[in-house]
């Protein structure tokens, strides 16, 4: 892994270098360098039910772009929660939103340790960013956080992103709740990204990329499009609603240029709590 001693330091800190994580394996979906072995080949496993698997990750990564970019210049938003956040790489969250506006505020929360290893060291020098270990299923725990409450005012408008992670929160964890909690803790005109993955549109590829992950250990639940928007619920979804992410507010590429909906199969959307 680039950057990384996996001697000692990494067992001390318990990096949990021997099974795959989530976030490591979307930073090798998307090209990056911040992985392990063992998550290249958990998903390379999911690669060869989905080849296309990277083509989905880099447009989920393009929507999060349009998306924060879209709750800066329009929305008004300056301070953000990224929850389930991956590592802090290229394109992501804070670099976004400070270039439309330097004084934005971003803490990033995800409960693999490498990332607080990793992030810490990336943003050491952005008094306006920072990353905490933490995981979305412990709502509560993460909203009270002292560096979440430091750099967040939670008494002006957030931005509350959730950007393919809610897949891997299992039904019996509630993600539906964990929502309305997040959505129960900041004040009118907060708004919500959120995307999610699905078997809606290539099902069997899909489902054998559910199989794949699940296998390796990392929980998995593909949702359709009427319970993903479900997540919506008591906010005001943004125009155009719920799409496919390559297709969500895209006048950057021509439509006919957009990877197939089946190759992508991913939901996202952006709802707004109304006063």
């Amino acid at each position: 892994m680039s950057g990384v001693d996996e001697g000692a330091p990494s067992e001390a800190l318990d990096l949990r270098t021997d099974q795959p994580h989530s976030a490591r394996m979307y930073d090798y979906l998307l090209g990056g360098k911040d992985h392990y072995t063992v998550d290249g080949q958990a998903a390379e496993q999911a690669l060869s039910s989905f080849p296309l698997l990277r083509t989905a990750a880099r447009e989920n990564r393009a929507f999060l772009g349009r998306a924060v970019r879209y709750l800066v210049r329009e929305a008004g938003i300056r301070q953000f929660l990224d929850l389930g956040s991956g590592l802090p790489s290229a394109e992501n969250v804070h670099q976004v939103a400070q270039r439309a506006d330097p004084t934005a505020r971003v803490v990033y929360v995800d409960n693999d340790p490498i990332v607080l290893v990793h992030g810490s060291a990336l943003l050491a020098r952005d008094a306006n960013t920072a990353v905490i270990q933490g995981d979305i299923r412990e709502t509560e725990a993460v909203l009270a956080d002292p560096v979440v409450r430091t750099l967040l005012d939670f008494d002006q408008p957030l931005g509350i992103l959730a950007v393919a992670v809610l897949h891997f929160v299992a039904d019996h964890e509630n993600p539906e709740g964990i929502v309305r909690t997040l959505r129960d803790s900041v004040v009118p005109e907060s708004h919500f990204i959120l995307s999610h993955a699905t078997a809606d549109i290539a099902p069997e590829a899909a489902m054998g990329v559910q199989r794949a992950y699940r296998a390796q250990g990392v929980p998995l639940t593909l949702r359709d499009k009427e319970r993903f928007t479900g997540f919506f619920e008591g906010l005001e979804l943004i125009d155009p609603g719920v799409l496919v992410v390559s297709d969500w507010r895209n006048d950057e590429v021509p439509e006919a240029e957009r990877p197939d909906p089946a190759d992508v199969s991913w939901y996202g959307g952006i709802g707004r709590l109304a006063g």
